[in-house]
């Protein structure tokens, strides 16, 4: 199996790889080749049983995604997106990357023909939804996003349904929650603060909360990411029907929550490096995002998340701390 995952330099490409590589296969198929995609170069998995090859390109750009097809890779991963604070920033980058990419890619699979038809996962997002909303969201909630990005991701979905729905590839679209706790540096995304507000105090440094602690928001960990994943490169879609896009089980929690999980698993000296400095700009893009869900296809067919936030605090501390923290 040829396995290709376009931003797969990126914190969850990078992580999926590495679940590969650990596992040495992917649903009892043996994995002959990776290749991951970016616009910087990806680093190959440590003891990886198979070959690994990095890319370094531009999908967004004409004739790119024909490159990447050309191979007939039988699983494609399409993490490739600038976040939402920067599509929100850039409005030309932000379509021509979320979505012209994605669109040159579905159209370089539907031009190969000869039969031809790889298993496709697109990554989506919760912002596909805006306000108003109900308490928690069901599975049928209308995509009215309030953001560019969410436009982008939500245009996406849409794609991916029609050509699966024709027949050129077999589309699977996952829409995840704020990934958190985001190992690394901050990012551009609207969202990062949520893992901020985690990361930095549990590495001994001051981090910034620029909204309100009433304000709720659904994660998951990047651990549950990596599986959703692997569960929807392996799963049956012919019990998915023609809604190809599923909502992604989580954990809501306001900011209160996350910082008494963070203050019962690491304690109050570390809750003490939060400092609260408002930001209207963010205040008024998450103000716009959901809160809870409802979500019941996925849990149904498999997927699986966090059943609590001081699950995914320790989760971050076992897979980036090494089990340690600054007290």
């Amino acid at each position: 199996m040829h396995i290709l995952v376009i931003g797969g330099a990126g914190m969850v490409g990078r992580k999926f790889i590495e679940r590969l590589a650990r596992d040495g296969g992917l649903g009892g198929k043996a994995i002959d080749k990776v290749t991951a995609q970016d616009v910087f170069p990806a680093s190959a998995p440590a003891n990886a049983p198979f070959a690994f090859e990095s890319l370094t390109s531009d999908l967004s750009q004409p004739g790119e995604a024909e490159k990447l097809i050309a191979s007939r890779p039988e699983l494609i991963v399409h993490l490739a997106a600038i976040v939402s604070g920067e599509a929100e920033a850039d409005f030309d980058k932000g379509y021509r990357i979320n979505l012209d990419g994605t669109r040159y890619l579905f159209d370089a699979i539907r031009l190969v023909g000869d039969g031809y038809k790889p298993r496709v996962i697109f990554t989506s997002s919760i912002a596909v939804f805006g306000a108003p909303f109900h308490d928690k969201i069901e599975d049928e909630f209308f995509t009215t996003p309030l953001t560019s990005y969410g436009t982008q991701k939500a245009i996406g979905e849409l794609l991916l349904c029609d050509y699966s729905r024709r027949g050129f590839f077999d589309g699977v679209g996952i829409r995840l929650p704020t990934i958190c706790v985001r190992p690394g540096a901050p990012n551009k995304a609207a969202s990062g603060f949520f893992s901020n507000i985690i990361r930095e105090p549990l590495a001994g440094q001051e981090a910034v909360l620029p909204v309100s602690d009433q304000v709720r928001h659904w994660h998951a960990s990047p651990r549950s990411a990596v599986g959703f994943l692997v569960h929807a490169a392996t799963m049956d879609t012919g019990v998915i029907g023609p809604r190809r896009v599923l909502t992604m089980p989580g954990y809501s929690a306001t900011v209160a929550e996350q910082i008494e999980a963070l203050r019962k698993v690491a304690g109050e000296n570390v809750v003490k490096r939060i400092k609260r400095v408002p930001d209207p700009v963010i205040d008024t893009i998450v103000a716009g995002w959901p809160r809870n869900f409802d979500a019941k296809r996925a849990p149904s067919l498999g997927f699986k998340a966090e059943s609590s936030f001081e699950e995914i605090i320790r989760a971050h501390i076992d897979d980036e701390l090494g089990g340690t923290f600054v007290a």
